[in-house]
């Protein structure tokens, strides 16, 4: 592709257009990623009191994103992803107020704003780029948002610790604006919005039914809430690891983004999926994360193996984000793709849910280790669940 075509592309909906898209969502997120963990913790004081913010503002979050499909319905896609980007917005003044109360608010905020816009960029790409291609469009995004996520946690971290605390919420506040002024920039069209999908109404729960007696998105929906979850994991427990152990904050934010680099190899497990069908890869990557990620919490005497655990950890989670969100892409019917998206990009929350719940509980027995231990042992439940895909599922027959 020469490069006039692709600014051609990038100016129109299109795939390299969705792809910056996708990857100026991702900025504004991982910018914030190790800050906010670290910001709870040193206003609470205990990483358990840490997972209850998160459990009740995951809570929130959760019931606020089943509401996107109604946003969608009265103002259409651009607008509800117009919504989702000034949410983004107004969650970094709150965080920038750097009080208790302001950050559970602000978190809502950004759980929302971040649910609008995933599901929105979603019916924008089922709309625009053919679903043979999706195989490549996925590790694509998941390669650019590895920038991000490499860059943005411990840039984060020294932009808070060496020059203002307020400076990384300015920024990730700017990246969010500048999301939304690219998207008005290429003017997605209104044409695709609600008129396309039927039969299921405008309650959430007759779509959430409908969601759930489909086996193939069910199975896509639980391994991408295990795939969100060991995530969220790492970036709240990793900077508290790195604390607790003495390596202090900016450590927490090398290993979360050393550990992000991992994503720069999905564009590797992408094409190994499309030769070989992705079932065998989703079951390696959740094997080999299962067992790093219990290392690391058995080790965790060792500050320094345990940390060189957790990043090998993150290099092996990147394998299962290789077929990133093709089993529930490939699997979805079109006359459904507003609604049974909505549901899908629910895994997100749930992820964020799921991890305060759980670890919350644990860590009231239990040290922070166990946290990293029960991580691995949800790994290999997921490699058994990645069983049931067909064997040849996501396979590409061009490249066969």
């Amino acid at each position: 592709m020469t490069v006039a075509k692709l600014l051609q592309q990038l100016t129109r909906p299109s795939a390299p257009a969705f792809l910056a898209l996708f990857t100026l969502d991702t900025m504004a997120r991982a910018m914030l990623i190790t800050v906010l963990p670290l910001q709870a913790y040193t206003l609470l004081g205990d990483a358990q009191l840490v997972s209850v913010l998160y459990l009740v503002a995951s809570a929130f979050g959760l019931c606020a994103s089943l509401s996107v499909p109604w946003l969608v319905k009265a103002v259409g896609r651009r607008g509800a992803a117009i919504c989702g980007s000034l949410c983004l917005a107004m969650a970094v003044v709150l965080f920038g107020v750097q009080a208790l109360w302001a950050l559970p608010l602000g978190l809502i905020l950004q759980m929302f704003g971040g649910a609008a816009i995933t599901i929105c960029l979603n019916l924008f790409v089922l709309d625009n780029v053919p679903k043979a291609d999706l195989t490549r469009f996925e590790p694509n995004r998941m390669l650019l948002a590895g920038f991000g996520w490499m860059a943005g946690p411990y840039l984060g971290i020294v932009l808070s610790e060496r020059l203002s605390p307020w400076l990384p919420f300015a920024l990730s506040g700017a990246i969010s604006l500048l999301l939304l002024g690219y998207l008005l920039l290429i003017g997605v069209p209104r044409a695709n919005d609600e008129r396309k999908d039927s039969g299921t109404g405008t309650n959430p729960l007759s779509f959430v039914r409908r969601f759930f007696t489909q086996p193939r998105l069910t199975l896509a929906w639980l391994l991408s809430v295990g795939r969100s979850a060991w995530w969220n994991m790492f970036f709240i427990y990793a900077p508290i690891y790195a604390v607790e152990t003495g390596l202090g904050k900016e450590a927490g934010g090398i290993i979360t983004s050393v550990g992000s680099a991992g994503l720069f190899t999905v564009t590797f497990w992408g094409w190994v999926g499309r030769r070989n069908g992705i079932r065998w890869l989703l079951v390696l990557g959740y094997v080999a994360t299962a067992v790093t990620s219990a290392l690391a919490g058995l080790t965790m005497v060792w500050p320094y193996v345990g940390a060189a655990l957790l990043i090998a950890s993150a290099f092996a989670a990147s394998i299962t984000d290789g077929p990133g969100n093709v089993p529930f892409l490939r699997a979805v019917h079109p006359h459904e793709r507003a609604r049974m998206t909505s549901v899908y990009s629910t895994y997100r929350e749930t992820g964020r849910l799921s991890v305060p719940a759980v670890y919350s509980v644990i860590l009231l027995v239990f040290p922070l280790s166990a946290v990293f231990i029960a991580s691995g042992a949800t790994m290999l439940i997921l490699a058994h669940f990645s069983r049931y895909l067909p064997r040849r599922f996501g396979r590409d027959q061009r490249t066969a």
